[in-house]
């Protein structure tokens, strides 16, 4: 099998940690977990749990997680899943990096990301739901490309992960495994060390649950937001993979 390299590029409140655990249960994969976010706590600022423990024992330098990520896979997999969080891109960063990666791309309906988020913060906007840098890697890949790549919807796969998993497989150019459709609960090797502070969840799941609709109103200034967001959603998810 050939080497294959996925950088799946997703937003925050994403069922992102989900499909790294489906990839990193194929006894072919090797699977990283949002290998910028380092990078991106020292830049930003982000007053994240644990940032300073996080920014202490992972790389921060960009130019030397590139070098990592484009280089040899680990343990001689000949597939090597790597979890991005879009918004960890820096927005005057050259992406002439992912153009040797299989890149695909992760949506979810904003609603869902802006009620989910809210109970955090309420300082969100389209950066922080990371649809203006997902746009940015989008139209950089489908210009260097002339294709579009691959898109799925976190409801299609909760919803059908079988159908959606072979299809993304397929379009990947590598073979589905069954394996992908369950793991077993609890930490994984893959986790980066903020997982105790975000992955309570899927820690608890064996598989991906069914799809539950998020219920709840968004306040005004968050109703905005979604107007604003929607159409990019609506027109990532008209070119996204059907099931």
């Amino acid at each position: 099998m050939p080497e294959t390299r996925i950088a799946m590029w997703s937003g925050p409140r994403n069922i992102s940690t989900a499909m790294m655990y489906s990839f990193d249960n194929r006894d072919d994969c090797h699977a990283t977990d949002e290998p910028l976010y380092a990078n991106f706590l020292l830049s930003s600022g982000t007053p994240h749990p644990d940032a300073e423990e996080v920014i202490e024992r992972n790389e921060t330098n960009l130019d030397t997680v590139i070098s990592v990520l484009t280089g040899p896979i680990p343990d001689g997999k000949p597939i090597w899943f790597q979890k991005h969080m879009c918004h960890h891109i820096p927005d005057d960063s050259d992406l002439s990096w992912i153009d040797g990666l299989t890149n695909c791309f992760l949506i979810r309906d904003p609603r869902e990301v802006l009620l989910s988020l809210s109970k955090i913060t309420d300082a969100l906007d389209l950066r922080v739901i990371g649809l203006i840098q997902q746009i940015r890697i989008l139209d950089h890949v489908c210009s260097k490309s002339g294709e579009n790549p691959p898109i799925i919807d976190s409801r299609d796969v909760l919803e059908n992960p079988r159908s959606v998993l072979s299809s993304l497989c397929d379009r990947i150019g590598i073979p589905f495994s069954e394996d992908m459709l369950s793991w077993e609960p609890g930490p994984r090797d893959c986790d980066g060390i903020w997982a105790k502070n975000w992955y309570s969840s899927v820690w608890e799941s064996s598989g991906f649950l069914p799809y539950r609709r998020r219920e709840g109103e968004l306040p005004p200034t968050l109703s905005r937001v979604l107007e604003k967001a929607t159409p990019i959603y609506e027109e990532l998810r008209s070119r996204r993979i059907l099931p």
